[in-house]
């Protein structure tokens, strides 16, 4: 007695599904992106100063880049701190700037020339070999 089996036999299995379910990772990501969406304007507090409005290419800066920032009544801050007292020694002094040797001058439009300079200066003569100047670009239509 034979029996006739077709396929060899075999029964077949059925396979399970191959896809992954994204959903979930769609959700994921949804939900940090508003997180850091909201916390992103709360994170660029600093001191505020009326940047002078120039015609210029923008330029490509890193926000991790030491700022040295002048204020309308000219007070000077490494970051977010004030700096009070001798402003040479001060720089001079500062690890993080002896160590990248770059940093960026923020100063209010009304500051006198001068004080920009002198902090300049200061920043020079503390080891700083490039010095660049944030401005506001201006919107030519």
């Amino acid at each position: 007695m034979s029996f006739a089996m077709g396929g060899g036999g075999r029964k077949r299995r059925m396979s399970g599904m191959n896809e992954i379910n994204v959903t979930p990772f769609i959700d994921v990501m949804l939900v940090l992106l508003v997180i850091f969406m909201v916390t992103a304007p709360l994170m660029t507090t600093g001191v505020q100063v009326d940047l002078p409005k120039v015609k210029s290419s923008p330029m490509q800066t890193d926000d991790s880049k030491l700022l040295i920032i002048i204020t309308s009544d000219e007070h000077v801050y490494l970051g977010k701190d004030e700096i009070t007292g001798d402003l040479d020694n001060k720089l001079k002094n500062n690890s993080r700037l002896h160590d990248e040797k770059e940093c960026y001058v923020q100063a209010d439009e009304n500051v006198k020339y001068g004080a920009v300079l002198r902090v300049m200066a200061a920043a020079r003569a503390a080891g700083v070999d490039k010095l660049g100047m944030i401005t506001d670009p201006l919107v030519v239509k």
